[in-house]
C-alpha cells in the first residue's frame, strides 16, 4: 500500500495549526541511528510536502544543533505550508558525548529558544517543547517562561513530551498546550494511563513519537547486533539479547493484517497508532521518523488503511507481552513519575 495522493488533515489540539495527519520526525537524518546521506534526507522533506506531510519535528540536541540547521533552509523555502516543532531541555556536550543534564529553569529556555530561531533561520518557531521534564524545577516556572516566548512573538504555541497527566493539567493552568509527545506504539502503551485522557479531556493533541517502535515494528531488524555499532539501538533493553526474540515473536498478527491488506507491517502499526484518535477522541498525528523517500511513502500510505475492530482486538494484547523497558534509564520518562 503506498501513497500518492496528499494526506487527510487534522487541527493539532485546541486552536492549534492545522497539519497533515502523519508528521515527520528528522532526529535520524542527523544522529544516533548512524551514517545518513544528507541529500537523500533533503530529498526526502521535499517529497513529504508533496504528500501532504506539513509537520516537522526537531529538537536542538539532535545532532549537537546540527539537525535544526539542515532541515532551516527547507522550512525557509516553504515557510506558509510547513509547521516547524522544535525542543529544549536536554543538555549534550560534544566533548563529552556521555553527558546529559535536563534543563528547565527560565533562563535556559530563554538561551534555548534564541539558539534554535538561529540555527533554523527563522523569526517563529511554530511548536517549542519541553523535552524533558526536570522534577526539581516547578512547572509553573517552566511553563511561565516559555508563555513569555509566546508573548515576545518567538513561539506561537507550546508543547511538553514524556509527562504525566498530572503534569499535564498542572501545565495546561499555566498556558494552553497544544500538543503533548510520548512514545506511543503497539509495544509502548503506558501513556494511555493518564496522559491520553488528560490530553483528551483538554483538547490537547497527542504527537507519538518513534510510532514503529523504533524500526522493529516493520521487521526491519529482529535484533540490535544486525545494526551499526553507532545506532543507539543497541542499548535499548528491548531490542537486545533474549528480549529481542521473545518480541520479535509477538509481531505474528501485525505481519498477518499486513497480508490480509497488502499493505506492510509498518503501515499495519501506523494506521493502528492513527486510530487512536478516534479510540481516544483527540487529534493524534505520530510522527515516524525516516530519512528515505521510499520509506517515507511506506509511511504516508498507513493513512488510507483502516483496521477493522476484529483486527484492533488481535493487536490489543501485543503491548502487555513486551519484555524490555523502552530505554535502559528510564527515570527521565513520564513512565517513572506516574
Amino acid at each position: 500500500m503506498s501513497s500518492n495522493n496528499a494526506i487527510a488533515t487534522t487541527t493539532l489540539g485546541t486552536g492549534g495549526p492545522v497539519v497533515g495527519v502523519q508528521g515527520l520526525g528528522c532526529m535520524g537524518m542527523s544522529d544516533f541511528y548512524g551514517e545518513t546521506d544528507t541529500a537523500e534526507a533533503l530529498a526526502t522533506l521535499d517529497r513529504a510536502l508533496e504528500l501532504g506531510v506539513t509537520f516537522f519535528d526537531t529538537a536542538d540536541m539532535y545532532g549537537f544543533g546540527e539537525n535544526e540547521k539542515l532541515i532551516g533552509p527547507f522550512v525557509r523555502a516553504n515557510r506558509d505550508r510547513v509547521v516547524v516543532a522544535t525542543k529544549y531541555s536536554i543538555e549534550r556536550r560534544i566533548d563529552d558525548p556521555t553527558y546529559r543534564a535536563v534543563r528547565n529553569d527560565p533562563a535556559y529556555i530563554r538561551q534555548a529558544v534564541d539558539a534554535s530561531l538561529s540555527r533554523l533561520g527563522v523569526d517563529v518557531i511554530d511548536l517549542y517543547y519541553m523535552h524533558r521534564r526536570n522534577p526539581e524545577v516547578p512547572l509553573a516556572e517552566s511553563v511561565g517562561a516559555m508563555g513569555e516566548l509566546v508573548t515576545a512573538g518567538k513561539v506561537k504555541y507550546l508543547g511538553l513530551s514524556e509527562v504525566t497527566g498530572a503534569e499535564l493539567r498542572e501545565a495546561h493552568a499555566v498556558h494552553p498546550i497544544t500538543a503533548l509527545q510520548s512514545e506511543w506504539s503497539l509495544f509502548s502503551r503506558d501513556v494511555e494511563r493518564t496522559a491520553v485522557p488528560t490530553a483528551a479531556e483538554l483538547g490537547v493533541a497527542f504527537v507519538p513519537y518513534s510510532p514503529l517502535g523504533r524500526g522493529f515494528l516493520t521487521g526491519a531488524f529482529a535484533h540490535a547486533g544486525e545494526l551499526g555499532a553507532a545506532d543507539f539501538r543497541n542499548h535499548q533493553p528491548r531490542f537486545t539479547g533474549d528480549n529481542a526474540a521473545h518480541n520479535a515473536a509477538l509481531l505474528a498478527p501485525v505481519h498477518k493484517i499486513a497480508a490480509a491488506h497488502g499493505a506492510t507491517a509498518g503501515q499495519v502499526a501506523l494506521a493502528w497508532v492513527q486510530q487512536q484518535a478516534e479510540v481516544h477522541g483527540l487529534a493524534v498525528v505520530p510522527i515516524p521518523g525516516t530519512r528515505r523517500r521510499s520509506r517515507l511513502e511506506e509511511n504516508a500510505g498507513a493513512t488510507a488503511l483502516h483496521l477493522s475492530s476484529e483486527e484492533l482486538a488481535a493487536l490489543e494484547p501485543i503491548a502487555a507481552a513486551v519484555v524490555g523497558d523502552r530505554y535502559a534509564d528510564m527515570t527521565g520518562t513520564s513512565a517513572a513519575r506516574e
